[in-house]
């Protein structure tokens, strides 16, 4: 054995182990958010013996849950008192306004699937454009599913404005905008926008409901529509397309800039943020299985590159087409610009 070799630390299962059994650890998230346990704790249910009470489960199960949440990292323990870990704090204590215990159950709907999931790489049937997760979706599960976006979402339009300057724009379009909440929040900066919420007839009637409660009915409309195949408002100067990019193959999203820059005023800008891997298609992880979870629905979709995405913009006749970080590790915002 080479000196090299024998240097290098000896490969074992643990990493394989832990990968294999994540689910358990998704099991005792979703279950803690489910029961209350953050929100319990909170409201000062924070000691064992008080948590217990409150879950109004037997001891044996509480103790299971609370020590799992203590070695998952999920609450902490000073002496005799438990605490949220501070993201926990944040963003899972129920009537908290960043609340987002409904995102959390975002994917639930797949857990069973996951489990098969050799079984759909092994579906011999051809790839469909529209994805089942969308298809045919009635506005229950609209109202469902958007529910559950609508917290990031809106904490996602407010780092857009961060981000991008919209003091000199007029109107947004936003394809698949969901609840509408990247529209909400630039009005909502911006007494000058108005906005149009594009999305498939059920969840513009849900959008709406989200656009109203927010007062703001008069400044953004939600037209019911497929943005593959329909055509799209011709009077916006920012069109807004976020993550919607796993659910679709090359084509489909080639041909969606496409549009969008062609339905944009002159001068116009286009922001595309989406999951996307590096140009060597090796990672992040994050993108990759977003793209992996298409293969549940039989979806075209899959995960982009940061360099197909720029292509797609140039290919469309964007100029000044530029990759912008948005969420580390997860999102990347592209932009392009319309000749004026």
């Amino acid at each position: 054995m080479s000196e090299t070799a024998r240097k290098q630390p000896r490969p074992t299962t643990v990493r394989l182990q832990r990968l294999a059994r994540a689910y358990r650890e998704s099991g005792a998230l979703l279950a803690a958010v489910e029961l209350g346990v953050f929100s319990k704790i909170a409201e000062g249910a924070d000691t064992e013996t008080a948590l217990t009470a409150a879950l109004d489960i037997s001891a044996l199960n509480a103790e299971r849950i609370i020590v799992a949440c203590l070695g998952l990292g999920l609450i902490e323990r000073d002496g005799e008192t438990l605490r949220n870990a501070a993201d926990v704090e944040r963003f899972l204590v129920d009537g908290k306004d960043g609340y987002a215990g409904a995102w959390m159950f975002f994917t639930h709907p797949d857990w069973q699937d996951w489990g098969h999931l050799a079984d759909h790489l092994r579906n011999p049937e051809p790839a469909q454009l529209d994805n089942d997760t969308v298809k045919g979706i009635t506005v229950e599960e609209a109202r469902r599913y958007h529910t559950a976006t609508y917290s990031i979402g809106r904490g996602a339009g407010r780092l857009f404005l961060r981000q991008v300057d919209l003091s000199k724009r007029a109107r947004i379009l936003d394809l698949g905008g969901g609840s509408g909440a990247y529209c909400i929040e630039a009005c909502k900066a911006h007494d000058h926008l108005s906005a149009v919420v594009f999305d498939l007839p059920p969840v513009a009637v849900v959008a709406r409901e989200f656009i109203a409660e927010q007062g703001l009915s008069s400044r953004i409309e939600a037209i019911g529509a497929d943005f593959n195949t329909d055509p799209f408002p011709t009077d916006v100067d920012v069109v807004i397309m976020a993550s919607n990019l796993p659910m679709y193959g090359r084509e489909a999203i080639a041909a969606v800039v496409r549009r969008a820059h062609d339905a944009l005023l002159p001068g116009g800008e286009m922001h595309l943020i989406g999951e996307t891997l590096d140009d060597d298609r090796s990672g992040p992880s994050d993108p990759a299985i977003w793209g992996l979870a298409q293969t549940l629905h039989n979806s075209t979709g899959l995960a982009h590159s940061v360099a197909e995405c720029t292509d797609y913009f140039t290919q469309a006749g964007f100029h000044d087409v530029v990759v912008n970080e948005f969420v580390p590790g997860v999102l990347k915002r592209i932009t392009g610009v319309k000749a004026g």
